[in-house]
């Protein structure tokens, strides 16, 4: 018998390992099975160059076995092994690993795929164990021995009875407690679970002994069922994203989508790459076919699977997508990850940030392909994530505006249906310099906004803005191939001729006294009221100057922070309306009737644009008496 202490510092980590490091205890399954691949990679690397070693590849494998009454989890290999000496080395000092040592030693062949390479991911087991039994025979000895241990009190090696070489791991699974529920991990089908989810692509088989209720005909003749115990294997062994692409169906695809990623309908478009050079990495992304229903909850989280040599690592790596093509679902698997000694928290290094931002690029890429070459697939995606790219564009303050600006779309007053900026630009009159823009609620509202009519009447095309981060968009964009933005419902739209511009100022100047007079009488509520061409059958209409729009007032102050933000109001009266005529004359003659007048049309005007009025009461009353007269 052979008693041994950790020294004190692996005493120290030990209990960081048990206590601290491991977020989640199930990855203790998929530590220990992927040391079990390394061992059973060693053996067969061996036997390509030692003929004393004689082995066949489908005979490799690694078993899991559950023994409930006893309360034991074990796991076992046919792999290389251990000598007492290498027991004591590799597992009597914590972060002493073997196979970072032997991926060391042969660094420069390329066939090489070692998992392990820190030498902690062993201890992880005694999170759900209070003692730990490892038995190995090494295929240079003839000799087995058991190392075991309860934890930092230190560890056992004793010569054992073990015919085969290879090494089994006994977990002595500890009792329930009131906060950890441990007997789970005697439990078949949530080990099988374990195992698909962390080790589904291990390239050796996994197997269980699953029982199964099979119906046979007793000695009566007469049908019964009867449980049997089969091994079966429970992993895929090979990753969908490591087959050649020729050879994946379309529905093999989808079956993968679906299942890894829990949707009941299939994806949009598929992305499959594999990146050869500084970095070699494989990338399986899935656009979704539509709008996750938590999407805009707190309780989303974007990211990609990360896999190293087809081992999860990590569920959701969020370092990999930007916000905007938060939506990507998907994975990347790499051979040469540089991970943490948990091996579930990345390294913030290059390597990592190279990857994410070929990812970017990529997706980036391929939606530029399906706007181009299958408009109407893009147009489906748009609808589901258009906001998400706006939001993109505007986040930052703007940072990424120029990678996003030809992904969006907006409807088109002349085309009847979506458009790029590129488009709209591309069909611009010549003497136009503004990519001109209207906001509202709807596409039917906006079409009949008066603010819009003269300008579709002149032949203007009009981008009609519908969703709450349009006119931020546009704000951030500032402009398009040289071409700014102009909000037809502001105050610096100008289509007059020099001469028609120099009327309209004489107009105003003529019924300043009027003018002013509805603006006092609207106390407060409007910066300025003046006459207008802009309008060609409507007879009011409001506009706005400054940064903030009528819309934009809207969408802010519907925000839970409401800072009661207000935009610069100016009531606009089409001069060639007779209405114009009727409030000079009110005005002249009967001052009580004009300031009916002037209340009624703005309320009209708010209306028109989808605001509130603050007394409905009073201008309901105050229509009626019009009427009356």
């Amino acid at each position: 018998m052979s008693n041994k202490q950790f020294k004190a510092e692996s005493k120290r980590l030990l209990d960081l390992m048990i206590n601290s490091i491991y977020t989640n205890k199930e990855i203790f399954l998929r530590e220990l099975i992927s040391n079990a691949s390394d061992a059973i990679d060693k053996l067969y690397y061996r036997s390509l160059t030692d003929k004393k070693i004689n082995i066949n590849r489908k005979d490799l494998k690694i078993k899991v076995s559950i023994d409930k009454e006893a309360r034991k989890l074990i796991i076992e290999d046919n792999g290389l092994g251990m000598t007492e000496e290498e027991l004591d080395n590799n597992l009597g000092t914590i972060a002493k690993s073997g196979s970072l040592a032997f991926k060391s030693e042969n660094e420069k062949k390329e066939d090489i795929n070692i998992i392990g390479q820190f030498g902690v991911g062993f201890y992880s087991a005694f999170m759900v164990s209070d003692l730990v039994e490892v038995e190995s025979k090494s295929v240079d000895s003839d000799k087995a021995y058991c190392w075991s241990s309860k934890g930092v009190d230190g560890y056992e090696i004793n010569p054992c009875d073990k015919e085969t070489a290879g090494t089994k791991i006994t977990l002595h699974i500890k009792e329930d407690s009131e906060e950890e529920k441990y007997s789970q991990f005697l439990d078949t089908y949530t080990i099988q679970g374990i195992i698909k989810k962390y080790s589904d692509y291990i390239s050796y088989p996994i197997t269980m002994d699953i029982e199964h209720t099979e119906k046979v005909e007793g000695e009566d003749k007469k049908e019964e069922e009867k449980t049997v115990v089969k091994e079966e294997t429970i992993n895929s062994m090979i990753p969908l994203w490591k087959k050649d692409k020729k050879k994946i169906k379309e529905e093999e695809y989808n079956s993968f989508y679906t299942e890894k990623f829990y949707d009941y309908e299939k994806p949009l478009k598929v992305i499959h790459s594999s990146v050869e050079g500084q970095y070699k990495y494989d990338t399986l992304l899935y656009i979704p076919s539509h709008l996750p229903f938590d999407y805009y909850t707190k309780e989303y989280e974007k990211g990609l699977q990360l896999y190293a040599n087809g081992v999860l690592i990590m569920n959701k790596c969020s370092d990999l997508l930007p916000d905007y093509f938060g939506f990507v679902k998907g994975l990347v698997d790499s051979d040469d990850l540089s991970l943490n000694i948990s091996r579930e928290i990345l390294q913030h290094d290059r390597q990592l940030r190279v990857i994410a931002k070929n990812i970017e690029n990529k997706i980036k890429s391929e939606l530029e392909n399906l706007l181009k070459n299958d408009r109407e697939k893009y147009e489906e995606f748009f609808k589901n994530f258009g906001v998400q790219l706006k939001y993109g564009t505007y986040a930052d303050y703007g940072m990424n505006k120029e990678k996003l600006q030809d992904l969006l779309l907006f409807y088109s007053s002349t085309e009847k249906k979506l458009v790029t900026l590129k488009e709209y630009v591309a069909k611009m009159k010549e003497e136009q310099t503004s990519i001109y823009y209207a906001s509202g609620e709807s596409v039917d509202k906006i079409d009949l906004l008066p603010q819009v009519e003269i300008l579709k009447d002149k032949g203007y095309e009009i981008l009609y803005l519908t969703e709450n981060v349009d006119e931020f968009v546009f704000q951030v964009l500032m402009q398009y191939e040289e071409k700014s933005f102009k909000n037809v419902c502001s105050d610096n739209i100008d289509l007059d001729s020099k001469e028609e511009k120099e009327k309209l100022k004489k107009k105003n100047e003529d019924n300043k006294e009027m003018l002013e007079s509805m603006k006092e009488l609207l106390k407060g509520e409007v910066q300025n009221v003046r006459f207008t061409h802009r309008l060609k059958n409507h007879p009011i209409c409001l506009t706005s100057e400054g940064a903030i729009s009528l819309e934009m007032e809207k969408t802010l102050n519907a925000m839970p922070n409401n800072q009661n933000v207000k935009a610069q109001i100016i009531l606009e009266i089409n001069e060639k309306h007779e209405i114009a005529n009727k409030l000079k004359n009110l005005f002249k003659e009967d001052k009580e009737s004009f300031e009916k007048y002037t209340k009624v049309l703005y309320a009209q005007a708010r209306l028109i644009e989808g605001l509130s009025i603050e007394n409905p009461t009073e201008i309901s009353n105050l229509i009626c008496e019009i009427f009356a007269k």
